[in-house]
């Protein structure tokens, strides 16, 4: 059953993109084929950040099987772009995902059972046991990478990896977070995930299969000390140590027809401080 245009979508994407022309056309059209293939109302929303390119004239005249609608932010930086696209949303269940599509969408599958399930926020991880990763650029991003991670832990309910680009969340969550960041840079997924937390969400990691792809905007030589400075900011502001939440255990797949039972989304209180959802299991 492919994805209907009719009536609100109940799951919206949010593709940030920076004079991303050459790349955009085969990342949406993969991602719009997948969303097609659901059975779910879906539509993906493309933020033009600040492009100089033909980014935004690709996403105007873009014709697929999904909606796809043009969001402009003006202030540069990926975290500002994410951050303007999850404002824009109305869906009960969003997300956002880089536009290489260097996480193999297969992952989109599972990461929908666990919100329908009731996860508020499940993130792709390249160090979970059952990921398969390729092609991971040079040593040091890596190395860098994971040092990152371990400094943030505390702060992102002890998830082992928070750069991956491929996050979703219950809407309303999302929404709430977003409103709060203020991180335009690379370091925004830190603060995005904390905001979270500090609402008494869990945070669910998925193995994921993701392939490194050429063009990365990410220079670890340029962009190395801002994200150190961004991390200082983000403690800052939090005010002292967060304790770690448990990462939710990956629970079984079930067939995409029970998944879209008609059930009302589960209910996540926003206040900050208070329990995120009776639902979501910590082990």
């Amino acid at each position: 059953m492919g994805t209907r245009r009719d009536g609100p979508a109940l799951l919206e994407i949010v593709v940030p993109a920076y004079n991303e022309a050459d790349r955009l056309p085969e990342g949406l059209g993969e991602l719009c084929d997948k969303l097609a293939g659901l059975a779910v109302r879906a539509e993906v929303v493309v933020v033009d950040n600040a492009s100089t390119d033909g980014t935004a004239d690709i996403v105007r005249s873009w014709d697929g099987p999904v909606p796809v609608r043009l969001v402009g932010c003006q202030r540069r930086g990926k975290g500002a772009a994410v951050r303007a696209g999850l404002l824009a949303t109305r869906a009960p269940y969003v997300g956002f995902m880089d536009a290489d599509m260097a996480t193999d969408l297969a992952a989109l599958d599972e990461a929908i059972v666990l919100l329908r399930e009731g996860r508020p926020v499940v993130v792709g991880s390249r160090r979970h046991g059952r990921s398969v990763v390729e092609g991971y650029a040079l040593p040091v991003r890596r190395l860098g990478a994971i040092m990152f991670n371990r400094i943030v832990r505390d702060l992102v309910g002890g998830i082992a990896d928070t750069q991956c680009g491929f996050k979703f969340f219950y809407g309303p969550l999302a929404r709430a977070a977003a409103e709060d960041l203020r991180t335009a840079g690379f370091s925004f997924d830190v603060e995005l995930l904390a905001h979270c937390v500090r609402r008494g969400a869990s945070v669910t990691d998925i193995p994921v299969v993701w392939r490194d792809h050429p063009g990365s905007t990410f220079s670890v030589r340029r962009h190395s000390l801002q994200c150190l400075l961004d991390l200082a900011r983000i403690r800052a502001r939090a005010g002292f140590r967060m304790p770690s939440v448990p990462v939710a255990p990956i629970i079984p797949v079930v067939p995409i027809r029970t998944m879209f039972a008609e059930r009302e989304p589960v209910k996540i209180v926003l206040e900050k401080g208070l329990p995120s959802t009776s639902s979501a299991k910590s082990g």
